[in-house]
Formats: structure tokens, sequence, C-alpha cells
């Protein structure tokens, strides 16, 4: 158990109605007529949904301890993203609702740390980067500026924008919140 007031992010509560893992965590101080209040940000594990929760900074919440793994993505089925355990060679699955967005980065052999919960996936530990291959790009223009962008299309299909010394065969580092360009990787 820990006191509202000590919740950070990245925790995981268990409450009435699943696991929640904490955004964001802000304490509120109160005034001579309002108490104080924590204000939670939580993603539910199981539905992969957001919502806001307000707490007594004195409340009790149920903490856990997942266990991370870092497993290898193999395949989906439409519904299900599974990952072998390296060493086990056993294979998990998280639902399309858990992995969201983060699909689109997803490629056969990437690495990701999934997390455990009495021994059954609940999570995934979302890097802040990938780095993918360019496999399409226009030639850049002579005398432009590094200012200057252009399209290109990576590996996995999603197009962005790159400078304009970027060329087919680049490995390049994008962000997997913005979905932008950070660097050239070689």
């Amino acid at each position: 158990m820990v006191l509202a007031s000590e919740v950070k992010e990245g925790m995981v509560l268990k409450m009435e109605d699943g696991f929640y893992k904490v955004i964001t965590s802000e304490y509120k101080a109160g005034t001579a007529k309002f108490g104080s209040l924590v204000h939670l940000k939580l993603k539910n594990l199981q539905t992969g949904s957001f919502t806001e929760k307000r707490f007594s900074p004195d409340d009790k919440l149920q903490d856990i301890h997942l266990e991370a793994v870092e497993m290898e993505y193999i395949y989906n089925d439409g519904e299900n993203y599974y990952f072998m355990h390296p060493e086990t060679f056993e294979q998990f699955s998280l639902s399309k609702k858990i992995i969201g967005d983060f699909a689109i980065f997803l490629k056969e052999g990437f690495k990701i740390k999934v997390e455990f919960y009495e021994g059954k996936p609940i999570d995934f530990i979302m890097p802040k980067t990938v780095d993918l291959r360019v496999v399409e790009t226009g030639a850049g223009v002579k005398s432009e500026t590094d200012a200057a962008y252009k399209i290109a299309k990576l590996e996995n299909g999603l197009e962005i924008m790159v400078p304009q010394f970027i060329k087919i065969n680049d490995i390049v580092r994008v962000s997997t919140e913005t979905k932008k360009y950070i660097e050239r990787v070689k």
C-alpha cells in the first residue's frame, strides 16, 4: 500500500475494476476552505482507455510491482500481438487495445520490454525512440539548407519529414510519441 501523496508516474495501481498505470501525478495543495488532493491521470491496462481520478493525500492505494522481461515481437493476428521469451521460447500476447498507436513501430524481431503480473503479460514499456530504415525518398536538393525537409517512407510504411541529406537505406531515429524524425543513426 502507498499513500496517494506518494504516487509517482509509471507506478501501477490495483483498483476494484483492474490495473492502472499512472501517467501523471499532481499534488494540489488545499486552501483553508478546501482540502488538498492528488490528481492522477491513469491508463487502464485491460482496455487501454484513460481516466482521471482524485484522491485525498492520505488515501491508501494498492501498488503492484510488475516484472519487465525483454521479449521479441513475432507476429500479430489482427486482434493480438505475439511476443516470444528469448530463453524459454514461450509465446505471450498483448491485445490491440494495449498496444494502441505503437503497433506501427512493431516489426518482426523487434525487442520490447513486456510487463508481467503473476505470470501474465499486462502491459509493455514503450521506448521513446525507434530506429527504422528509409525505403523511399526523393533526391536532396543541392544548395538547400538542412532546414529544408522532404518526405521519406520508412520500412514500416510510416511517412515522415526528414532533412535533405537523408538517402534510401539510411537508418533514422524516430520519436514514438510524435512520430517525427530525430536524427540519422547511420
